[in-house]
């Protein structure tokens, strides 16, 4: 990415967590923390990783009040980043976070059983 995508993925994940945390006043997005921004070069399209802690269903709900909010949020974001063109936002669920806890839980599992040497 050039800096100049780089600097508005930047600025787009700033302004999006604090539209999410003081903004948004859907009760589904509140454990809902954005990861990554991935901005295409022609800055039309921007990918946003969420990460949610909870269970799957937990995920389910906070990625669909947050599609509910997309437009509120794109909106936003074009008054607040005064860009030429405002990204169409395309959100993802960021699984990292839940493939970190489930090798922990494994390495757990190792460490706890006793072994037979």
């Amino acid at each position: 990415m050039s800096q100049r995508t780089d600097r508005v993925a930047d600025s787009l994940r700033k302004e999006l967590s604090v539209l999410l945390m003081r903004e948004v006043r859907d009760p589904r997005v509140a454990l809902a923390t954005i990861s990554r921004v991935q901005v295409a070069r022609d800055l039309g399209h921007a990918r946003i990783w969420i990460s949610v802690l909870g269970d799957e269903e937990t995920r389910q709900q906070t990625m669909a009040g947050i599609e509910h909010a997309k437009g509120f949020l794109r909106s936003q974001i074009g008054r607040r980043l005064k860009l030429r063109v405002t990204p169409e936002l395309a959100f993802e669920l960021d699984r990292g976070a839940e493939y970190l806890q489930d090798m922990t839980e494994l390495l757990d599992k190792l460490h706890k059983e006793p072994s037979d040497t």
